[in-house]
């Protein structure tokens, strides 16, 4: 019989439960595989759960509960326009940010001052991607739980470490403490990427930091960075959007640790 709905989700606090649409199938199938401590329960139509057997079998395998619910229930709990017939409900999986730097990191994601929800999704997965080993959000930045940030991160959510709603300057400041060297990605910064590739000065521990997508960062913000670096345009293009910069500043940095013996290689090996 199909389940009522369930109650609206609670405020945003470590250990609470959300609804979670992340990412389409492939984000639940990720929450899934983290089992009952990340996917509490999942919400299904019957034509979704044939459809999506992995996914629903690896729920309940992991001690989700498994509901049956008609396509208006899940319509009415979904914050998408057009659902996909899934929807689960997760605990938040945000990790303090003083585990994050207990953790030694060599490659860290700074989001600062990001309000783009779709923008931070999409940072957090390239930096999955490039194999960081973590993501913070500053307090000026969007919910990490958004709605929009978590299908954009396609399952990245559930891969590192996230530290959420840490001011910048204690995020650079922490940072630098661990031995991180931290980098502003800024498109008027007086720094070249392919310069700082060339002299040999991307190996080591870094943190990269973004910034708004329409305004950059502010002068404060860069003012902490132990440099500001641009992506060299050599085309005509007049920018590059964020999630591309952040890509190639990543990747940059992965290379760098890679070809210098740090760190771990972004395929897997």
């Amino acid at each position: 019989m199909p389940c009522p709905a369930p109650p609206p989700a609670t405020p945003n606090s470590r250990g609470q439960e959300r609804l979670l649409p992340p990412g389409g199938p492939p984000g639940r199938r990720e929450a899934a595989a983290y089992g009952a401590d990340t996917l509490v329960e999942l919400f299904t139509t019957v034509e979704a759960a044939e459809r999506h057997a992995d996914i629903v079998g690896g729920a309940r395998a992991a001690g989700a509960r498994v509901h049956l619910a008609d396509e208006q229930v899940i319509a009415d709990i979904s914050t998408t326009v057009t659902p996909q017939g899934l929807v689960g409900v997760c605990r938040f999986v945000d990790t303090p940010f003083d585990d994050v730097l207990a953790a030694r990191p060599r490659l860290v994601a700074v989001l600062a001052h990001v309000r783009d929800p779709g923008n931070a999704g999409t940072v957090l997965r390239c930096a999955d991607a490039a194999g960081a080993d973590a993501v913070v959000l500053t307090d000026a930045s969007v919910d990490l739980y958004n709605p929009k940030a978590v299908r954009a991160s396609v399952g990245s959510l559930f891969h590192l470490p996230v530290a959420v709603g840490v001011p910048v300057e204690r995020a650079v400041a922490g940072l630098k403490d661990a031995g991180v060297r931290v980098l502003a990605a800024d498109g008027a910064g007086d720094h070249d990427l392919d310069d700082e590739l060339d002299r040999g000065t991307m190996g080591g521990p870094t943190a990269w930091v973004f910034g708004n997508e329409a305004w950059g960062l502010p002068e404060e913000t860069r003012a902490l960075a132990d440099a500001v670096v641009r992506v060299p345009i050599h085309g005509k293009a007049e920018s590059l959007n964020l999630a591309t910069a952040a890509a190639v500043c990543l990747y940059a940095s992965a290379r760098a640790q890679r070809a210098s013996g740090g760190c771990r290689s972004v395929t897997g090996g």
